[in-house]
């Protein structure tokens, strides 16, 4: 018992002090109650604060702002993370891009085509500049190192700050025609989405009968008021869950693109602003010199050769340029199905899967690791191996077919029974 409560047996003033401070004992208490109650209901008023009260707007109307977007000036940094499942590429995709990680023999260790594929994993920070169709800029910032890619008129460098080597060729932006609109990302391989509007176009691309387009919300990104576009497949089967853009409610440039799993978990794909600026940038943003002693690569001969060696797309979107669209060069390949659902059927040359122990092609000592690629599955079709990413999804069959997309493996077993 505390004890203050024995005077409210000795009268006058001291009992009256002794029950106001037993009054005070169950006063407080509910006064406590009462803030909290009142804290309680001022979290979602708190917690909303950062979300722009902004006129509402229609799915339609917010696509045909991004379509509309005349702005053709910006910079800034933008910040991507991509998590496909697959472990971080690094400098293994311009190695192996380049066919060896010496860029003297193998290929420049400036060459797009190679460096932008390190986007595919990890996380990074670009700093971007655009200046109409004609100027773009894009820089990866490393470790005490910076890979720079800048198209200014007809001219595209590309510059590797670690192994001082350079890439030149002519033409345009890398990989698309110089009178295209600018499309407020940089100059790099059009399969290789490097802003939230290149991410955007894709899944927009997919939009469909298939497809749920909704408008959740406001953002605040990057300082900029903006609207949430949620894009959703109508049907199971899809690895996609949802992709939502944030799109700026004054210009109409998507600011933030995020794309989660069907599975669930963090992000495959978080690219946005963290700082914008729409003014002009300035003129040397898009002017480039090789420094002395640089090692300049010509990249048209290169070039060429990769466009007749087939498609290079990292698309992941069904109806992108790039995987599932059956590029230039997939001329077995075929489409089953549509939207985010559809999977490409590719034939492959000469019509062989993975090389078996059972066929003689590898030693015995060699079949455990081949059991370890992939999961082992059966059907209609026979016998294969399915690899899979949080998005995209293979399966290569032993009689040298291959169904790709970005759906589940049970999806494909299906598609590959289906066309059996």
């Amino acid at each position: 018992m505390a004890p203050n409560d024995s005077v409210e047996s000795n009268g006058g003033t001291r009992g009256t002090a002794g029950g106001r401070r037993r009054a005070a004992r169950y006063i407080v208490p509910v006064s406590v109650a009462g803030v909290a109650a009142a804290t309680i209901g001022l979290v979602p008023a708190l917690a909303s604060t950062g979300d722009p009260d902004l006129p509402k707007i229609t799915a339609q109307q917010l696509i045909e702002k991004i379509a509309a977007s005349d702005t053709e000036r910006l910079s800034g940094t933008v910040k991507i993370s991509t998590d496909l499942g697959i472990p971080s590429l690094g400098g293994l995709a311009g190695s192996f891009a380049q066919g060896g990680d010496d860029g003297g023999k193998g290929g420049s260790t400036a060459d797009p085509q190679a460096k932008m594929t390190e986007l595919a994993s990890g996380t990074h920070t670009l700093r971007v500049a655009v200046d109409g169709p004609d100027k773009q800029r894009v820089s990866i910032l490393e470790n005490a190192a910076e890979y720079s890619l800048i198209h200014n008129g007809d001219q595209v460098w590309a510059y590797d700050s670690k192994s001082n080597q350079a890439y030149h060729t002519t033409g345009g932006r890398a990989g698309q025609d110089s009178g295209k609109k600018a499309e407020h990302s940089a100059p790099a391989p059009e399969s290789v989405p490097t802003t939230p509007k290149a991410f955007a176009e894709q899944a927009l691309k997919a939009a469909g009968p298939t497809t749920s387009v909704t408008v959740d919300g406001t953002a605040r990104v990057a300082g900029r008021d903006a609207y949430k576009l949620v894009i959703k497949p109508k049907e199971s089967g899809s690895t996609i869950g949802s992709v939502t853009v944030a799109v700026d409610a004054q210009n109409g440039v998507p600011l933030k693109f995020t794309l989660l799993s069907s599975s669930g978990g963090k992000a495959v794909v978080d690219a946005g602003f963290t700082k914008v600026d729409f003014a002009k940038p300035a003129a040397s943003s898009f002017t480039f010199t090789p420094p002395k002693g640089a090692e300049v690569t010509e990249g048209d001969d290169a070039k060429a050769q990769r466009e007749a060696d087939g498609p290079e797309g990292l698309g992941m979107f069904p109806g992108a340029d790039g995987l599932g669209a059956g590029g230039s060069g997939a001329k077995d390949a075929k489409v089953i199905g549509e939207g985010w659902n559809a999977i490409a059927e590719i034939r492959t040359p000469g019509g062989t899967g993975l090389p078996s122990k059972e066929s003689g092609d590898v030693p015995a000592e060699a079949q455990q690791f081949l059991d370890s690629l992939g999961d082992k599955v059966s059907g209609k079709f026979g016998s294969g191996r399915v690899f899979k990413t949080r998005v995209v999804n293979a399966l290569m069959t032993d009689d040298g077919r291959v169904y790709v997309g970005a759906v589940t493996p049970d999806a494909l077993v299906k598609a590959a029974d289906g066309a059996s």
